[in-house]
């Protein structure tokens, strides 16, 4: 991997994220990786930062690329394409950060069978803690889609799915993230109402959430049997569930995760069209 030569169009925050991740996994180095960004300034950051190469030329990124990983706005995308396609060798591993894009529709907008792998990460990824699913394309092999994964890996967990799941993983922890954050905001603003300082309120909020959650992840077991193990009979958390249930904190959630989800579709079909 780390002999592979990777293109990144897109310097934000999760091209940037990505860049990162890869040079502290070890799994490129900074002669290997090129950025494409039309602000100069900001790829001149990245430069300083990485000491990898950068240009404000995207049609230099596809010279000699192994990897080229797209991470731009589903808006420009096709724009993106077309200007490059006539110099894109067919044997180049394209990965795809954009949202609701098909790997079909990146194939079709090239004009070549070029192996694709579509990815969605989150924001963690700027701590290293992104969730990502990714998805092979038509004519992406085992080797592409480890190739991937190494990329996603080194900034969190990674999970293959099937591509018509990809809208569903954009509702869930694509946008997961804004739903957590609201959720500590909340939980810091009942602190601070019932006499806490909010800076205390606000670290104990994090640190519950992030302990709990990791608790999941290294125990195992259902969410159901942990909360239970924290309900004692007539206790002080039965009756804060009791709450949230009557105002329906469940549902809401669930509700979020299906209209991220439609909505997913929906942006995927304008751009497409």
């Amino acid at each position: 991997m780390e002999n592979k030569k990777i293109s990144i169009i897109g310097a934000g925050n999760i091209g940037g994220s990505l860049i990162a991740g890869l040079l502290a996994a070890h799994h490129s180095v900074p002669e290997n990786v090129l950025v494409s960004d039309i602000n100069q300034k900001h790829l001149e950051k990245f430069r300083e930062k990485y000491g990898i190469k950068i240009t404000t030329n995207n049609a230099e990124t596809v010279q000699n690329a192994d990897i080229l990983l797209l991470a731009v706005k589903p808006q420009i995308i096709k724009t993106v394409l077309d200007g490059i396609k006539q110099l894109l060798n067919p044997e180049t591993l394209i990965v795809s950060v954009v949202a609701g894009i098909t790997t079909r529709h990146i194939n079709t907008w090239i004009g070549q069978d070029n192996p694709v792998v579509r990815a969605m990460p989150n924001i963690a990824a700027r701590v290293r803690e992104a969730a990502t699913a990714i998805c092979r394309g038509q004519y992406a092999n085992d080797e592409h889609t480890r190739l991937a994964t190494k990329i996603f890996e080194s900034v969190g967990i990674v999970q293959e799915v099937n591509e018509k799941q990809m809208d569903a993983i954009t509702g869930l922890s694509g946008s997961g993230p804004a739903y957590i954050y609201m959720i500590i905001e909340a939980l810091t603003d009942g602190g601070v109402k019932m006499g806490l300082h909010r800076e205390v309120a606000i670290a104990m909020a994090i640190q519950t959430l992030l302990g709990s959650a990791k608790l999941v992840k290294e125990t195992g077991e259902h969410p159901a049997v942990l909360r239970d193990q924290v309900t004692t009979p007539g206790g002080t958390t039965i009756a804060a569930i009791h709450d949230l249930e009557s105002h329906g904190l469940r549902s809401m959630l669930i509700s979020a995760v299906i209209t991220a989800t439609e909505r997913s579709k929906e942006l995927g079909e304008l751009v497409q069209d």
